[in-house]
């Protein structure tokens, strides 16, 4: 009887959500903007990554990566692991089906290295092999284009412990051995590949003068394993995509990028002293990895600055540098306003993303751009059965402006191809822990077999994503769960 209660009360709710999206709907004009508005070769999708949704972290012969290591030391927001996570692992075939009824057009996820070659090097793990060729299957079968990172933030422990992974230049040949066997594997199915996800904030744990915001190398000297640590991270990818283009393209008809952490800079005011602040803040976190990979160099105010801390590309670097990628992907939450003292992010600021786009355009010659992460994040709301974990209105908002914000300059002649929500599912998020939720759908971390529930903002997108522009029936959507 209480289960057939709590049942009832759960469609209930369901029915009067479905009710205040209405309103919200036609209060809004959110039902104004369609799939339709884009290009049909335009994609939209959502992602994740391994480490933050898969779980099964010592299951079927997957040893530790460095993000292992570093929350087992409770150094997250909430001291989360990952050890289960959402436990994609175990339910991506439930997972894929809820992609297939919001329609989602492509699923960006991470492939663990340490999953499938758990030493970093060597042997080949056949389990791990087995549970990717699944996942890209599953998806494939449901007309779902896997958009697939080789790095998201982790690398096998071995590699640290063997000889400090990023910093050291045997790392190239680690990776470029990896992406072998990923694109061998794979790629007969896999059409975009990301080499990495982020470099320019993970290329020695935000330290030094790397950090997201705010760099600041005027006091003291600036650290050199930073920089030492992301030049091999650029060779490492530039590695790959040469791997990738003489081996694989021409077969297997795909491409691949890199994907980058893009805040938005402005100025605090029309001052001289901020405008060149803000003008440091883009080339010590945008220009630092555009200008290496169209241009083969690092910025002059980074060389400026960092002098002899900041390494130097061969000329044969350089050759192999310039244009080594088929498209830049994007990861952009918020604009960080600039003064000459400080840089402080905004809260969820939404349109910004032209602004950027319009940058990337003007600057590195208009090459194809996904936004491969764009979504907004809720806290306090961790009991699924409060209203308030269902109810994001402030997520539609947000999403609502920035895929808007998105026609204009397409309209105005930029390659933008693709827009992703992260993320689909609630996960560990590196800023908050288990506290922050990304997720369209929800997930009850409290229930050991990770029950997904959808949020008002998953109803939302599938209505947007309808091919006939009209909203799609919620009963299977929602009801099903």
């Amino acid at each position: 009887m209480v289960m057939r209660g709590l049942r009832m009360s759960s469609y209930c709710f369901f029915f009067l959500t479905n009710f205040f999206l209405l309103l919200l709907n036609i209060s809004a004009g959110v039902s104004a903007l369609s799939r339709l508005d884009f290009p049909p070769d335009f994609v939209f999708g959502a992602g994740v990554s391994a480490y933050q949704h898969e779980g099964a972290a010592a299951e079927d012969g997957r040893k530790p990566s460095i993000w292992d290591t570093f929350v087992h030391q409770g150094k997250t927001f909430d001291k989360g692991t990952g050890d289960i996570a959402a436990d994609q692992y175990h339910k991506y075939k439930e997972d894929v089906k809820l992609m297939h009824k919001m329609g989602l057009e492509a699923f960006r996820f991470s492939i663990s290295w340490s999953r499938l070659i758990p030493d970093g090097h060597g042997a080949v793990n056949p389990k791990g092999l087995n549970y990717y060729n699944n996942l890209i299957n599953e998806l494939i079968s449901y007309g779902i284009e896997p958009h697939v990172t080789l790095s998201h933030f982790d690398y096998p422990q071995a590699l640290q412990d063997e000889y400090k992974g990023f910093e050291n230049r045997k790392f190239i040949e680690d990776f470029t051995a990896y992406a072998d066997v990923c694109f061998k594997e794979y790629g007969d199915r896999v059409k975009t590949w990301i080499t990495f996800n982020e470099p320019n904030i993970v290329g020695y744990g935000f330290t030094g003068c790397s950090s997201p915001f705010g760099v600041n190398c005027s006091v003291g000297a600036p650290v050199p394993e930073p920089y030492k640590a992301t030049h091999n991270i650029i060779l490492s990818h530039v590695a790959a995509v040469h791997l990738y283009r003489t081996k694989y393209q021409e077969k297997q008809k795909g491409q691949i990028g890199i994907t980058l952490l893009t805040f938005w800079f402005e100025p605090v005011t029309n001052s001289v002293l901020d405008i060149a602040a803000t003008e440091k803040e883009i080339a010590f976190s945008i220009d630092w990895f555009m200008e290496a990979i169209v241009y083969g160099r690092y910025p002059a105010i980074m060389r400026q600055r960092l002098g002899s801390t900041l390494p130097h590309f061969t000329e044969n670097e350089t050759n192999m540098l310039t244009g080594s990628f088929d498209f830049i992907g994007l990861n952009h939450y918020q604009i960080v306003k600039v003064d000459q003292h400080s840089a402080t992010p905004s809260e969820h600021e939404g349109g910004s993303i032209p602004k950027l786009v319009e940058y990337i355009k003007e600057k590195y010659k208009n090459p194809t751009v996904f936004i491969h992460e764009n979504g907004y994040s809720t806290e306090g709301d961790d009991d699924p059965s409060s209203p308030a974990s269902y109810i994001d209105t402030k997520r539609i908002e947000c999403l609502h402006k920035n895929i808007q914000s998105m026609l204009p300059t397409i309209r105005n002649g930029t390659n933008l191809k693709g827009y992703f929500v992260w993320s689909f599912l609630d996960g560990l998020e590196v800023f908050g822990g288990y506290g922050k939720h990304f997720g369209l759908y929800g997930v009850d971390f409290n229930d050991r077999n990770r029950r997904r529930y959808p949020r008002l903002s998953t109803y939302w997108y599938t209505s947007f994503l309808a091919k006939n522009g009209r909203k799609t029936e919620t009963s299977s959507l929602l009801f099903a769960q």
